[in-house]
């Protein structure tokens, strides 16, 4: 969440100077180096269980966290799509959207995070796998309106390989934006 805050600026800055081509190529740089952070991300949660217990944490507590975290990883890189999506729609102050997709999911995670956790039996493990979905829904929606909406037309216009030069001008503000949420 704290990196893709620096599309705020980056985005804010393209669509206030008019080059709304810039806030597609923004969206897709930020994704893929949000998704390149995961990657590390997603290890030291596949240990969590061993890292908790090594700093200290009851054992118990320690396997049933590590158990959770190791489901929640498809969760993160949901979050590597789902946070830039967010950020490049609000900079172009496009909400309604998001509300919409916001509550679409919450009416389907109830009765799947139910399911997983009740009746299919999963549990802990069952929440973080119903989060993941959620995210993953979310994201799918998102992605949906930003390709298909005429909102997005100028915004949006498909994959650029120039959202793979110059990352380091996205890092230069991701990291002290993360830094600052964190």
């Amino acid at each position: 969440m704290g990196m893709a805050s620096a599309l705020e600026t980056l985005c804010g800055q393209a669509y206030g100077a008019k080059q709304y081509h810039l806030l597609g190529i923004q969206l897709q740089r930020a994704i893929f180096a949000l998704f390149c952070v995961s990657i590390p991300l997603a290890m030291i949660w596949a240990n969590m269980g061993n890292i908790l217990a090594a700093l200290g944490q009851d054992p118990l507590i320690s396997i049933e966290a590590g158990k959770y975290a190791r489901w929640m990883i498809p969760s993160l890189f949901a979050h590597s799509i789902l946070q830039p999506l967010v950020k490049f729609l609000q900079s172009q102050r496009i909400v309604f959207p998001m509300t919409i997709s916001s509550a679409i999911t919450l009416v389907l995670h109830v009765p799947i995070c139910w399911a997983l956790v009740y009746k299919v039996g999963l549990g802990n493990k069952g929440a973080a796998l119903a989060n993941s979905i959620s995210n993953w829904l979310n994201v799918a929606l998102l992605l949906v309106y930003v390709t298909f909406s005429p909102a997005c037309k100028k915004t949006w216009t498909s994959f650029s390989r120039e959202a793979l030069y110059d990352i380091t001008s996205f890092l230069k503000l991701a990291i002290p934006s993360a830094a600052m949420v964190w």
